[in-house]
């Protein structure tokens, strides 16, 4: 049965020929990175359908049950040993539902790219790394990755070429950047398309990685 979740969405101009699915992190919202868009200064923005999701509202363990947007619950402060593989999916499988909305709008799956901060991250690079069809990219900001390990006893072949950007602040006190780049070099060793980009920033995002992150956009999308 498909997910009804609320998205923030900024249409395309022009013809629509390519679309970015952009994921918040914990206790925000879709409109967290709406106004990123201008920033970011794409050749191409008239052309894209931006599309930010909602998170469900859920209570959070590690935040002593309060009820906040999350994409996944977070059961103490190791990020990676104790992990709820249950509410990965369940946003993995929304997400899907996204992509494949944009297919059956005559986007190509290779026109799609998947952003996410933090939790967001975390489901961009779950969901995309597993997805059945080729996308234009994944873009994981200050995020680690929970599931690898199965990824590596079962990796996709579709987006093994798939160009991943991912960017961590050096001062990170939310997600160590240690734990980031570890995904990194895992996903490097498995000949993944990967770049590793660290900026002097806190858990947040910064001028400079917005310039990268644009370059890497423009790149795909040319």
């Amino acid at each position: 049965m498909p997910i009804e979740l609320s998205t923030v969405e900024i249409q395309a101009k022009s013809s629509h020929q390519y679309s970015i699915i952009w994921l918040h992190g914990l206790g925000a919202d879709g409109h967290d990175f709406e106004g990123i868009v201008p920033q970011l200064h794409l050749s191409t923005e008239s052309h894209i359908h931006f599309i930010f999701p909602n998170a469900p509202i859920q209570p959070v363990t590690i935040n002593g049950g309060m009820e906040m947007r999350a994409w996944y619950d977070i059961l103490e402060m190791t990020l990676e040993r104790k992990v709820d593989i249950a509410g990965i999916n369940q946003s993995a499988t929304f997400l899907e539902q996204l992509i494949k909305q944009e297919m059956d709008k005559g986007i190509p799956s290779e026109h799609i790219v998947l952003a996410g901060f933090s939790q967001g991250g975390v489901i961009a690079l779950h969901t995309g790394l597993n997805f059945p069809y080729k996308l234009g990219g994944i873009i994981a900001l200050s995020t680690y990755l929970p599931t690898i390990n199965k990824l590596k006893e079962n990796p996709s072949i579709a987006n093994n070429a798939t160009p991943i950007f991912m960017g961590h602040g050096i001062l990170d006190s939310i997600v160590d950047i240690e734990t980031g780049r570890a995904v990194f070099t895992t996903l490097k060793a498995l000949t993944y398309n990967i770049q590793w980009h660290d900026y002097v920033m806190e858990h947040s995002v910064c001028n400079d990685e917005l310039g990268h992150i644009s370059v890497f956009i423009n790149e795909l999308f040319a």
